[in-house]
């Protein structure tokens, strides 16, 4: 869809927004019986339903779908650590989907997917200006501000997300009416791009609260914001967008040691607010770290989130915005059928030892990182009181590596791991269609701004001052402090506490390694496969790359580091494609 075709005007939109996203509401849905221009904006429960659209189109978190026929992929919604080497899927036929063929850089498929995106997030910030123009019609002063700051937040993070996807996109900040004035917008460069972004994060900042009552836990606060304007910086000061020839395609100079101050800066900010802080780790043992680090992840609105997308607490999965992790994580002896979030062993191996420790092949789950455990399951791990038997005795098959029914659309685990974190061990899981998991999915949360402003300190020259953030994040999990830090070191620390998070894909494109990273062939997928022969009570571990997955079958080129702009946008405006991409 054109932008040139979002009109969307009075009581259009907002009957449009609350139908058109694909997920239900942030909050309780208004009452909506008949609708006009005049009460779109001056009823409060009718408007907050209206920005609530704004939330949802950050998308549908834990909540994925995948067609089992390719022709269906774009009403597929994917989460986007599948597509890089620390977690796969387990589930045969989703490789004849969409997904599949996004993954073997189908271009007809990564152009559905590009598209699919453009218009979602135009359509957004087509919304937002159309609040914009009739803000003055807002009658509760309270509500006004509140919808004012969400509305700069909301669309300097659309722009954000056009930015990293598509490079410079088309910056527009009023509501297009072809019929009333027919406009082509250029394609705005990348210093355009941060500049909009970072005076509409400023803006919110005016308007929006440090926190919220319990009753609106979600909403984005100044907080939030200042996290926006500092990851802006951050994505913008890398090498890989310095020097450009293109310049919607980075800058056409060196502006990384500028930026990086301004991202220095901006992150001090976010810290000085005082409104974050990691949860503390109290225990000592090994099964205690790791119940209390992966209850990180099930603890809502935390005093560590920045930004989270809300799912609902009791709702079912059908009716509310629930979703379906548990049963989609777990392995088959706790009834999972879909095996969705397996581990790999790349990713196991980015996990250090403790005190001292030298890794032992053959003990390859001893003394490790104490995130291993709660992150990852493995063969002999206790969930849910349950020994998993993720092995072969004597040559057959446990009972975590073969399904719990006969369907043949069940999976298992092809990797030899399941996913720990963010799986709920209470959560019930049943049969029943209505069934929904609970757990809100995690945007930003304080650990990855520390993070990030250990990296910026390190590539501006302060070894010590990186040292002391990473420090921060190792000592909240009981791991040995380092006397000095090396930018591997940063980047492996980032890995290991964002695993699974979105952050760890799109480091792949900041940083410039995607080409090595997300291609089977130089980077290929590893299982690990535990054999245990009772005669000679002998356990063997060996490490392959899958066969599942045959190095032709993960491919990234050069082009997918920016998605193509829809083609019928590219002839409406008269700008340039990204390269490398032809029409089909």
């Amino acid at each position: 869809m054109k932008i040139s075709k979002h009109i969307i005007k009075g009581v259009a939109v907002a009957m449009i927004a609350m139908s058109s996203v694909s997920c239900n509401s942030l909050f309780d849905d208004a009452p909506l019986n008949t609708l006009s221009e005049e009460t779109t904006w001056d009823n409060t429960l009718i408007l907050d339903e209206y920005v609530n659209t704004w939330y949802r189109g950050m998308g549908c978190g834990f909540d994925i779908f995948v067609f089992t026929m390719s022709q269906f992929s774009t009403l597929s919604r994917y989460y986007l650590p599948w597509f890089g080497d620390q977690i796969t899927v387990g589930k045969n036929d989703w490789f004849n989907s969409g997904y599949g063929d996004i993954l073997k850089d189908n271009m007809t498929a990564v152009q559905q997917w590009g598209k699919t995106t453009w218009t979602e997030y135009y359509t957004n910030i087509q919304y937002i200006n159309t609040f914009f123009a009739n803000a003055d019609k807002v009658t509760n002063e309270k509500q006004k501000q509140r919808v004012l700051g969400e509305a700069h937040f909301f669309r300097a993070y659309y722009y954000y997300m056009l930015w990293r996807r598509f490079g410079g996109a088309l910056l527009i900040d009023h509501v297009i009416d072809p019929l009333v004035k027919v406009e082509t917008t250029p394609r705005a460069s990348y210093t355009e791009m941060l500049k909009f972004i970072v005076a509409d994060a400023e803006e919110a900042m005016k308007y929006l609260p440090e926190k919220y009552d319990a009753v609106d836990a979600g909403r984005v606060t100044k907080g939030t914001a200042a996290m926006l304007k500092a990851k802006a910086y951050f994505w913008a000061a890398s090498e890989t967008f310095q020097n450009k020839e293109k310049e919607y395609l980075g800058f056409t100079d060196n502006q990384s040691n500028e930026l990086l101050k301004k991202a220095k800066k901006a992150y001090e900010d976010l810290f000085a607010l005082g409104v974050y802080s990691l949860i503390p780790i109290k225990s000592t043992t090994q099964d205690g770290i790791k119940n209390e680090y992966r209850s990180i992840f099930l603890t809502k609105n935390s005093v560590e989130s920045i930004l989270e997308i809300q799912h609902s607490d009791d709702g079912d999965y059908d009716m509310k915005y629930g979703h379906k992790l548990d049963r989609e994580a777990a392995p088959p002896s706790l009834t999972g059928t879909t095996a969705a979030y397996t581990p790999t062993h790349n990713h196991a191996m980015e996990y250090g030892m403790r005190n001292g420790a030298k890794y032992d092949d053959q003990h390859p789950f001893d003394n490790r990182d104490y995130r291993f455990y709660a992150n990852i399951l493995y063969d002999g791990c206790t969930f849910r009181g349950q020994t998993l038997d993720i092995r072969y005795t004597n040559g057959k098959a446990g009972k975590d590596l073969t399904t719990y029914t006969s369907s043949t659309s069940d999976a298992v685990t092809r990797t030899g791991y399941y996913l720990g974190k963010f799986v709920d061990e209470s959560q019930t899981i049943d049969d029943n269609d209505t069934y929904a998991s609970k757990q809100n999915f995690i945007i930003w949360r304080l650990s990855e701004a520390i993070l990030d402003y250990a990296e910026v300190a390190y590539r501006l020259g302060d070894v010590e001052l990186a040292c002391k953030q990473v420090n921060l994040i190792r000592n909240r999990v009981h791991m040995d402090e380092y006397d000095t830090v090396t930018l591997d070191q940063i980047l492996n620390e980032r890995r290991v506490e964002l695993a699974f998070e979105e952050t760890v894909y799109w480091d792949h494109f900041r940083l410039g390694n995607a080409m090595e990273k997300l291609n089977g062939s130089k980077n290929p997928l590893k299982t690990i496969t535990v054999n245990y022969t009772t005669s000679i009570n002998k356990l063997e571990y060996k490490v392959t790359n899958m066969n599942r997955f045959p190095n032709r079958v993960r491919v990234f080129s050069e082009k997918d580091y920016y998605f193509p702009i829809p083609w019928d946008e590219v002839r409406a405006q008269g700008i340039e494609q990204n390269p490398g991409w032809d029409e089909v």
